[in-house]
């Protein structure tokens, strides 16, 4: 395979379910030779509610892409000390076990670096490594309640709602691989690892940074107000003609000066709107916005989500098609620029998936078949450490691999 830019990168990676999976999953499109260490039968989220009985569930393939597989048993001793053996000879180890895991299985980063000084070590914890709740679990929707996403999620008059995508989780996986490449640049210079914390909370709560605008401007908490963005008419999503696979026929529509909202009047033929008292400015529009929303969704009513799309496009006015899970897998324009990627698993067969959703020009970052649990332990072994088939064998007639 031609060199990628983090060829060269060997990562061991300890992680579940999704935010440290899609940590490595990303370093893995960039190139990193990324060896998910599992326990013998897999990491638990290959059984996390499965479509096929006896086989990975989706909710595992859709993060371990670009990876290869060693089971090994690091509740035994003889386990742990191969992974020792391995940490020696890598240069990134990635968990997100639950808080005090890894200091129950004597792998915590004071021994990892005592093994290899050069080593990285990233850990991701819902609430970091300190602090009065560092030692409580978390998933993505705790993240998002504690980061504040929840709070300024949903319409004022019901409860907060979390965001349908796994913000708290890939966000804080997003992060952390940043975080693991400036270590790794920081290492050229100085010849040293170092240890990564990511706390989820603490990324949702990154996250939440526009929102504090409302804080200071308002001298009150930031409140839900659903589509809506304060100030902004058209703002929000309208409703379109039927025309999608189902029922999500709505278009977002934001105007952010005078000029845009002069091309989109223009755009959808109300000129008269221009000269309109009521649209006189922002300010104006926003006082008016009932009735302007109104015209404007009779407006939206009598065409498809991507016949306004295309208009409005094409006019210069920002604006989306609010695109279901199958409409993004079919969406021309992903496809046309090689967004959607065909993975031909082993037991699995065929299904689609978005790749490496940022391009290098002199990288590719191709979609590699997630692994079967172990299909690699034998050939990394004999790679990383030199070990020969019987020795391997008799590793497994121990108990120590998978």
């Amino acid at each position: 395979m031609a060199e990628r830019a983090l060829t060269g990168m060997r990562i061991l990676d300890l992680t579940q379910f999704e935010a440290g999976t899609t940590c490595t999953q990303f370093l893995g499109w960039l190139g990193a030779d990324v060896l998910k260490i599992e326990p013998p039968g897999g990491e638990q989220s290959r059984r996390n509610r499965p479509e096929v009985p006896g086989l990975d569930a989706m909710f595992f393939l859709v993060f371990n892409a670009n990876k290869r597989s060693v089971t090994i048993d690091l509740k035994n001793p003889a386990g742990r000390a191969l992974f020792l053996r391995m940490v020696e000879r890598a240069d990134v180890v990635v968990e997100n076990f639950a808080p005090g895991l890894m200091e129950r299985l004597g792998l915590d980063y004071d021994r990892l670096r005592a093994t290899n000084p050069r080593i990285i070590v990233a850990r991701i914890k819902g609430f970091g490594l300190s602090g009065p709740y560092h030692e409580y679990k978390s998933f993505d929707m705790i993240a998002q309640a504690t980061g504040g996403v929840m709070s300024v999620t949903g319409f004022d008059d019901r409860e907060p709602v979390r965001c349908g995508a796994a913000i708290g989780d890939t966000g804080t996986g997003v992060h952390t691989a940043a975080a693991i490449m400036a270590a790794y640049i920081q290492r050229q210079r100085t010849g040293q690892g170092q240890l990564v914390e990511v706390a989820m909370q603490e990324v949702v709560a990154n996250f939440l940074r526009g929102r504090f605008v409302d804080h200071y401007r308002d001298g009150k908490p930031s409140e839900r107000r659903g589509n809506a963005l304060i100030g902004g008419v058209p703002g929000g999503a309208y409703p379109c003609a039927p025309g999608g696979t189902n029922d999500y026929a709505y278009i977002y529509v934001q105007t952010m000066n005078q000029d845009m909202w002069r091309d989109f009047a223009t755009a959808i033929g109300r000129e008269d709107l221009l000269a309109d008292a009521r649209c006189k400015d922002a300010k104006t529009r926003w006082e008016h916005r009932d009735a302007l929303n109104e015209i404007i969704a009779g407006w939206t009513r009598a065409r498809t989500k991507h016949e306004v799309m295309a208009t409005l496009g094409k006019a210069g006015v920002p604006c989306g098609a609010v695109l279901d899970t199958g409409e993004v897998l079919d969406d021309p324009h992903l496809n046309a620029r090689g967004q959607i990627h065909t993975i031909e698993h082993a037991t699995r067969g065929r299904f689609r998936l978005p790749g490496c959703p940022v391009h290098l020009s002199a990288s590719e970052a191709p979609t590699t078949p997630p692994p079967l649990a172990g299909e690699h332990t034998a050939a990394v072994l004999a790679e990383v450490l030199g070990l020969s088939a019987d020795e391997v064998a008799k590793l497994r007639a121990q108990g120590v691999l998978g």
